[in-house]
């Protein structure tokens, strides 16, 4: 089973990866994300690494706000004058859900994006951050059997 975290944001506030993974670092976490990812552009598995762990990461895709809004009413009001939405989804893997989470936290808070776990409420960044450090220790315990991707 799948799970997706949607950010919704402005075009032109949609950063490079050299300006997210800036974002990242200065939140403090230790996420390298691809560095040849581009948001507007790519889909698929993105790979990252996790507090030096490899083999993490989670699917991307790149969507304009009215098509998903079209086919999920409930995001209309969540995406307001957002105009484009990022989608990251992962399985089971607590690993490639933190690395989700650091993205998102950084979208976030440079990046004025308004991200809702499949469609619940939107969190202020105080709760996003401090859920993040709580998902990301338990990641770091994770044993090696964890539900495939």
């Amino acid at each position: 089973m799948s799970n997706t975290l949607f950010a919704f944001l402005k075009k032109l506030n949609v950063p490079s990866q050299n300006a997210l993974q800036a974002s990242i670092d200065a939140l403090g976490f230790d996420l390298k994300i691809d560095p040849d990812m581009k948001l507007l552009v790519d889909t698929g598995f993105s790979p990252c690494q996790l507090n030096g762990v490899g083999d993490v990461g989670f699917e991307l895709l790149y969507e304009d706000s009215k098509s998903l809004i079209a086919g999920n009413e409930e995001f209309r009001f969540i995406a307001g004058e957002n105009d484009v939405c990022i989608s990251f989804s992962w399985g089971g893997r607590m690993k490639d859900f933190a690395c989700v989470m650091i993205v998102s936290c950084a979208l976030a808070k440079d990046f004025d994006a308004v991200v809702t776990y499949e469609g619940q409420e939107p969190g202020n960044l105080a709760d996003m951050l401090a859920a993040t450090a709580e998902i990301i220790e338990y990641a770091m315990n994770e044993s090696g059997h964890e539900t495939a991707r």
